[in-house]
């Protein structure tokens, strides 16, 4: 039973790390495909079509016979929640396109920190001063927006760079990549996505069917992005595919951004948590960090470091806060059932 609880324990670790290296690769690619020249907005609006058609049977057929009736204010909600998920691609994949993976990787730990700060805002967080964990995620969240600060306003000497490159490349490079306009746009990311996090656990809450609901996500998700492509791009010439690096991105972001790896965060939340979850997020810089300087030519800066130390140190102090307020939670529960049964002795087991 020991043994096979530590082969259980070991899988659910691997696919976390495989879902983070996925997830980095898939940024890692689209930024080398919209160097090439592919559209960010063909990319997502496409990512989003082959995604729906590929949940389709999931979200219906598999599950017709306990499927629940899909009402008109949820339709709306889904519709609000892909408008939202679909601005995330968008800042995203733009702060991609003016920076880099390992500037994405590093500001994406403030997604916790801000959803912190909107959950407080909401009454969704109790925040007292006195508590040692409310202090921790105060402190954290301080801490993680001054880290993004650090990363997007100081590069820095370089660290690490493609040796193949020469001084005049490296000039170009630098001159080419508009730091502090992509932290910008990843810090808009991160405000979005913890926005779209507290909606989507509402929604959640009230029509517990994932697979639907991911399906009704990219499919209002792929509406979004179809209008949005309109009016960005007018060039027809950008809507075709070509069987190059531009089509390979989209079936890898339809296929292991959609649905491996948000499979696998999901199983793994329900199999070991949230803290555990949220673990991983800040072995995505060191990933980036590799693949960028692999395979784009990138150069990793102090800034980029000092700033992505900063950034995890606030980020584990505001999960170590919410990790003491659940054991909190969680003792108090535990007394109130204790007291409980004092009280009722038919509720004690003999």
């Amino acid at each position: 039973m020991r043994r096979s609880s530590h082969l259980y324990d070991a899988a659910v670790f691997a696919a976390m790390v495989t879902a983070e290296c996925a997830s980095i690769g898939l940024t890692t690619l689209s930024k080398a495909a919209m160097s090439r020249g592919m559209s960010s907005f063909i990319f997502i609006m496409y990512s989003y079509a082959l995604a729906t058609f590929v949940l389709l049977p999931f979200a219906f057929f598999f599950h017709r016979e306990t499927l629940r009736p899909i009402t008109f204010p949820l339709l709306c909600k889904m519709f609000l929640l892909g408008l939202i998920g679909y601005l995330v691609q968008v800042f995203a994949y733009t702060g991609i396109h003016y920076s880099s993976p390992t500037l994405s990787a590093a500001m994406s730990n403030l997604t916790p920190a801000f959803t912190f700060i909107i959950a407080v805002l909401f009454r969704m967080e109790k925040l007292d001063w006195k508590s040692s964990s409310s202090q921790a995620k105060s402190i954290g969240t301080i801490v993680s927006i001054s880290g993004a600060f650090i990363v997007t306003l100081y590069k820095g000497p370089p660290i690490l760079m493609d040796p193949s490159l020469n001084s005049s490349n490296r000039l170009h490079l630098s001159s080419q990549s508009n730091w502090v306009i992509g932290g910008i746009f990843f810090a808009a990311d991160c405000l979005l996505s913890a926005i779209w996090y507290t909606f989507q656990a509402a929604i959640v809450k009230e029509y517990p069917e994932e697979l639907t609901l991911i399906f009704l996500y990219s499919f209002c998700g792929t509406i979004h992005s179809a209008i949005g492509s309109l009016i960005a791009e007018r060039d027809l010439s950008a809507w075709k595919l070509k069987p190059d690096l531009a089509l390979i991105t989209i079936v890898y972001s339809a296929i292991l951004g959609f649905g491996f790896c948000v499979g696998t965060i999901t199983w793994a939340l329900h199999q070991k948590g949230p803290l555990y979850v949220a673990m991983f997020r800040p072995l995505g810089i060191v990933i980036a960090v590799v693949m960028g300087v692999l395979f784009l030519g990138d150069t990793f800066y102090l800034g980029s470091l000092v700033g992505s130390i900063t950034i995890t140190i606030g980020f584990y102090a505001v999960i170590w806060g919410k990790s003491q307020e659940e054991k909190l939670y969680k003792g108090i529960e535990f007394k109130s059932l204790e007291s409980s049964a004092e009280r009722d002795p038919l509720l004690q087991h003999n």
